[in-house]
C-alpha cells in the first residue's frame, strides 16, 4: 500500500486525549472521486471532474490563509493509472505552507467512475484512519463532499468522535428525477448510477453530520427536504466563493474589443445602455417573456438596447429540440415586435469574453437581468455584480439571497411583463440610484461572495462545533420502508385548486406534512408560463410534477426539468399544420389566442350550436389520416393533441417512471379534460364544482368517488374516503 507519510508541516504535539486542542484549527476535507490537483485542473474532462473539484481546492487554499487555521488537508483518492497524469499518484501535493492534498489508496488503483467506487470506500476509510492516527494530532473537523465522501465521513466521525460537516453538491433523489426526465429507465439508473446505494449513503450522512453546508436556502427547503433525515436546523447557507480577479468593473478599453464590435453591429444606436441577459437556451430561463416585455414597452426601447446571449450556435437546426424551440421562439418574438436594430443576439462568444460582455454592459450604464422561472443559485448575478452591473432577477431561489445580501437590484415576478418593464425603466432612469446599486453590488460581492468571505462564513459555521458551544439537537428521525415515494396525488389546477383559498391552504399543509411519502402533481390545460403565474398568485408551491398544455409537456421539480423523452414520444404521427388545415373550414370553431396555442396543441373555442359534435370532428380528422386525441371541456373548449398525449397518458407515463402503482394514485378532476386521468386503475375523485354533463358517465364507475365538497375541500374529502395516508409506515 502506497500511503503518504505525515510530514512537511509542523504541528502541536498530541495531548493525553490524542487530540490536543490548540487555538488554531486542523481541518480535513474529504473529496474522493474525480481528478484533483492544485494546478491545471482538468475541468470538464468527464462527469466526475467538474465544479466540485475546483471548489474543494479553492476552499482549502482560502481556509489556509485564515489566521485561526493551523492546517488543512484535502484527502482524495490516489490514482495510479497510465491513462491519467502521474500527478494523481503522488501521495502529497503542497498547495501552500499549511495546505496540502493528501492522496489515499482506495482499493482499485486505476481511474474509475464514482459510481463504481462504492465497494472500495471501506478500504479508503480504513487507510484514512491509519493515516490520521500517524499525524501529530487528530483533526478538529471533518468535512465530506458528495455522497461517497459522506459515507466515508460517517465512518471516520464515528471512530474518532470528530464532528462531521457535509456538503452534498448534488443529491441522489434530485438526480434520479433528472435522469428519468432525460429518458433513462429506472433499471438502468440503478445499474449505472448505483442510485439506491447513493441515496442510502446520503440518508446515513444526514443522520450523522452535525452541520450541512449549502449554497442557498432554497436548496435546504426543496432538495434536502426530500430526505427522511432532513434536519433543517442543522443546515447553514454559506454561498460559494467567486474568482474576483477575472471579474471587475470596466476599465474603458472594452469598447475596442472584437466582442464589442460583434454586439454593436446589431444596433442602430450603440451608445444606449444595455439590458443584458445571459443564459443557456432553455425554456426555464424565460428569455422570450423578457423580449415580450421589452417589445411591448416603447419607453424601454427608447431607453436601452437589449442583449440576449444564449449559448453558441452555428446552425439552430443542429441543436437539440429544446434549444431549437427556444432560439426559434426568440427570433420569432424579435420579428413579431420588429425589434431589429434594438436587440443583439450574437451566435458566438468565448468563455473569456463573458467577463468582457458584463463590463461592456456596465460601461454603457446598463443592467443585468435574470428572468428565469426558477433559479437555484444565480452565479451570473454574482458575476454581473462583480463587474459593476446592477441586477434585476426572478423572485425565486438564489436571487432572493443574493439581492438580500448585496442590496444591488430588484426582484421581479418573471411572468409579469409589465412589472418587469417598469422595474427596468425605474433602474435605468435614475443615474444616482444606478450608481448606488452598482457600488452596493461591488461591495456586497466582496463581503459575501469572495473566497475570503466564504472562508470566514465557513469558519463561523464550524467554530461553535469545535468549541462545543452549540449542543447537538437531533429530531426524532425514522426511515420510510421504501426508498422512493410510493404514492401520488394529481389534480387539475383551475377546477380544483383555485376556488377556495382556505381549503387550498389545508390541502397544501397536508401535502407538506406527508411530502416524504406522497408525490404531488398538477395536470392543467394551461401553458407552463400561465400555470406558473396562477400558482404564484395562489401561493401554490412548485409541485413534484407539473403536467401542462393538456398533457403535452411534463416538468419535474426542483428546477422544472422538462421530460424530453415524453416530447419525442408524443411527436409520433403528429402533423400540426395538417390538422389546422383540416379544421380551417369547420363552422363553429374559432382559434383561441396565440398564448393558448402550443407546438403539440391546437386550441379552439367551439360553439356546440353550430359546430359538428366531437365524434364528427374525430371522424373528419380520421378521414384526413390525422391520428389525434380530441379533448372537449367546459362545453366550449376544444383541444386537438397528438394521439399519444393527454393528461391521463402523461399521468401514466410519470407513474411508470416513478414506479408508483396506479392504485396508489389519487386523480382529482372536474371537467372532460380530466376524464382519462380518472378512468382505469387510479383512485379518483370528482369534486362537487364539476361539469356534470361531461363527467356524468363516470358516476357509473365504482372506484370513482363523487365528493360533496368543492375545490380542494373535495380532494381532502376523498383522502379521508380512501384512507389515503393510512398505510404509511
Amino acid at each position: 500500500m502506497n500511503q503518504p507519510e505525515g510530514q512537511a508541516i509542523p504541528h502541536a504535539k498530541k495531548g493525553a486525549d490524542d487530540n490536543h486542542v490548540t487555538d488554531r484549527y486542523y481541518i480535513v476535507l474529504v473529496s474522493i472521486h474525480g481528478l484533483i490537483r492544485g494546478e491545471n485542473l482538468e475541468l470538464g474532462r468527464d462527469a466526475d471532474t467538474g465544479g466540485q473539484t475546483k471548489y474543494v481546492v479553492e476552499l482549502a487554499r482560502a481556509l489556509g490563509e485564515c489566521p485561526e487555521v493551523e492546517r488543512v488537508d484535502l484527502l482524495t483518492r490516489q490514482v495510479i493509472d497510465d491513462s491519467v497524469s502521474d500527478d494523481y499518484a503522488q501521495p502529497l501535493e503542497q498547495l501552500s505552507e499549511n495546505v496540502r492534498i493528501v492522496r489515499i489508496a482506495c482499493g482499485e488503483q486505476g481511474y474509475i467512475a464514482k459510481e463504481k467506487l462504492w465497494d472500495s470506500l471501506e478500504s479508503f476509510a480504513d487507510n484514512t484512519l491509519n493515516w490520521l492516527h500517524e499525524q501529530p494530532r487528530l483533526p478538529d473537523i471533518i468535512h465530506s463532499h458528495y455522497a461517497d465522501a459522506g459515507y466515508v465521513g460517517t465512518i471516520l466521525a464515528s471512530h474518532l468522535g470528530t464532528p462531521l460537516v457535509h456538503t452534498g453538491h448534488s443529491l441522489g433523489r434530485g438526480k434520479r428525477m433528472r435522469l428519468l426526465a432525460s429518458g433513462v429507465k429506472r433499471t438502468e439508473i440503478e445499474t449505472t448510477y448505483n442510485m439506491s446505494r447513493r441515496i442510502e449513503a446520503e440518508e446515513a450522512t444526514l443522520g450523522v453530520a452535525e452541520r450541512v453546508i449549502t449554497s442557498t436556502s432554497q436548496e435546504i427547503r426543496e432538495q434536502y427536504a426530500l430526505y427522511d433525515y432532513y434536519q433543517p436546523e442543522q443546515m447553514r447557507v454559506v454561498p460559494p466563493g467567486t474568482d474576483l480577479e477575472k471579474l471587475h468593473p470596466p476599465c474603458g478599453d472594452e469598447i475596442n474589443t472584437s466582442i464589442a464590435a460583434e454586439l454593436n453591429r446589431f444596433f442602430r444606436t450603440p451608445h444606449k445602455p444595455m439590458i443584458l441577459a445571459l443564459s443557456r437556451p432553455d425554456a426555464r430561463k424565460n428569455i422570450v417573456t423578457l423580449i415580450e416585455a421589452y417589445g411591448e414597452s416603447e419607453a424601454l426601447q427608447e431607453m436601452a438596447n437589449l442583449v440576449i446571449v444564449a449559448g453558441n450556435r452555428d446552425d439552430i437546426r443542429e441543436l437539440d429540440s429544446g434549444a431549437q424551440d427556444v432560439l426559434t421562439d426568440i427570433l420569432l418574438a424579435i420579428d413579431l415586435y420588429d425589434l431589429y436594430g434594438r436587440v443583439a443576439y450574437p451566435k458566438h462568444h468565448s468563455a473569456d469574453e463573458v467577463a468582457l460582455i458584463y463590463r461592456l454592459a456596465a460601461l454603457s450604464g446598463g443592467v443585468f437581468i435574470n428572468p428565469a422561472l426558477t433559479e437555484p443559485f444565480g452565479l451570473t448575478l454574482i458575476e454581473a455584480a462583480a463587474s459593476g452591473l446592477p441586477i434585476v432577477a426572478t423572485e425565486d431561489g438564489g436571487p432572493v439571497d443574493i439581492i438580500g445580501h448585496c442590496h444591488n437590484g430588484y426582484l421581479i415576478d418573471p411572468l409579469d411583463k409589465e412589472g418587469m418593464a417598469a422595474t427596468l425603466q425605474k433602474l435605468l432612469s435614475d443615474t444616482d440610484n444606478w450608481r448606488k446599486l452598482a457600488d452596493n453590488g461591488l461591495q456586497g460581492v466582496r463581503k459575501h461572495y469572495s473566497w475570503q468571505a466564504h472562508a470566514q462564513g465557513y469558519l463561523n459555521v464550524i467554530r461553535p462545533l469545535i468549541q462545543k458551544r452549540e449542543p447537538l439537537q437531533r429530531m426524532q428521525l425514522s426511515r420510510r420502508r421504501e426508498l422512493y415515494r410510493d404514492r401520488a396525488i394529481f389534480t387539475d389546477l383551475d377546477q380544483n385548486l383555485m376556488g377556495d383559498r382556505e381549503s387550498l391552504n389545508r390541502l397544501l399543509e397536508l401535502m407538506h406534512r406527508h411530502r416524504k411519502h406522497i408525490s404531488f402533481g398538477i395536470a392543467t390545460g394551461r401553458r407552463l408560463d400561465s400555470a406558473m403565474k396562477v400558482m404564484r398568485q395562489y401561493g401554490i408551491p412548485q409541485p413534484d410534477v407539473l403536467i401542462t398544455s393538456q398533457g403535452t409537456e411534463i416538468h419535474y421539480a426542483p428546477n422544472l426539468t422538462q421530460d424530453r423523452v415524453w416530447t419525442k414520444h408524443i411527436n409520433h404521427q403528429w402533423n400540426r399544420s395538417a390538422v389546422s388545415e383540416a379544421l380551417s373550414e369547420v363552422p363553429g370553431l374559432l382559434l383561441q389566442p396565440k398564448a393558448e396555442q402550443h407546438r403539440f396543441k391546437l386550441s379552439y373555442f367551439m360553439d356546440p350550436a353550430i359546430a359538428p359534435d366531437v365524434q364528427q370532428i374525430r371522424q373528419l380528422l380520421s378521414q384526413q389520416e390525422q391520428a389525434v386525441n380530441v379533448v372537449f371541456s367546459f362545453g366550449q373548449y376544444l383541444d386537438i393533441l397528438p394521439v399519444r398525449a393527454s393528461k391521463g397518458f402523461a399521468l401514466r407515463w410519470v407513474a411508470e417512471q416513478f414506479d408508483i402503482p396506479l392504485e396508489n394514485i389519487l386523480a382529482a378532476g372536474g371537467s372532460g379534460a380530466d376524464e382519462d386521468m380518472m378512468r382505469g386503475n387510479t383512485r379518483a375523485v370528482v369534486v362537487a364544482n364539476r361539469h356534470d354533463e361531461e363527467l356524468s358517465e363516470l358516476s357509473e364507475i365504482e372506484h370513482i368517488y363523487f365528493a360533496q365538497e368543492s375545490f380542494a375541500a373535495g380532494i381532502i374529502e376523498a383522502m379521508d374516503y380512501y384512507d389515503f395516508f393510512g398505510e404509511e409506515s
